[in-house]
């Protein structure tokens, strides 16, 4: 397997965490956003989205949307459970992630840490509303894990995986976790799992 990633993106780091947990290996292809190499004729023919990850598989084709990449990747091993209301709630949360944590989360993160925007009236006001949605996001899982270890069904799975990305990176998007107790639970219990890599683990190819 080969996986086209930016070695920054927390989307990306989903991907090679699990990988690194299921002891798979794989080339990785650095692929450098910020230089637009997303958009090139060869990447778009990866995938017409023009984002990254993208896993090229053994057998040639290519999957794209770091969720659904830990859902493939998942499969019959002990990251996806076996009953399907737990196999519903993982969805669920991977939805969470997508629609309201990696979009207020990451952004505040991308704009601080990663592409820093002009310091300007306007942009400091969009900045104030991405914050402001994120810590809503925060104050949603923090209610989730007050008395549970992970989030679906007592055990490590993709939906911890998935969230764990960015909220571990959250102070670096000017969110403060020091007010969620279970949050920073939580983000110790991951990173004490066998096989856990940080996101500055990654290879070249």
């Amino acid at each position: 397997m080969r996986l086209f990633d930016y070695p920054m993106s927390g989307n990306g780091y989903k991907v090679r965490l699990l990988l690194a947990h299921l002891g798979r290996s794989y080339t990785y292809v650095p692929v450098d956003i910020l230089r637009g190499e997303t958009r090139t004729a060869s990447f778009l023919e990866k995938n017409p989205n023009g984002r990254i990850p993208v896993l090229e598989l053994d057998d040639g084709r290519y999957l794209a949307e770091s969720n659904a990449i830990l859902y493939w990747l998942s499969q019959r091993s002990p990251y996806w459970p076996d009953g399907a209301f737990d196999q519903a709630q993982v969805l669920q949360w991977l939805f969470f992630e997508q629609y309201s944590h990696e979009p207020n989360v990451a952004t505040a993160r991308f704009w601080l840490t990663v592409k820093k925007l002009e310091n300007t009236a306007f942009n400091s006001e969009l900045l104030k509303q991405k914050q402001a949605q994120g810590r809503a996001a925060l104050e949603v899982m923090e209610r989730h894990l007050s008395g549970r270890d992970f989030f679906v069904a007592g055990r490590y799975g993709i939906s911890d995986i998935a969230l764990y990305a960015y909220t571990h990176l959250a102070n670096e998007g000017g969110f403060d976790l020091e007010p969620f107790a279970a949050i920073r639970g939580w983000l110790a219990r991951v990173r004490s799992q066998p096989g856990h890599v940080t996101i500055h683990e990654w290879r070249a190819a």
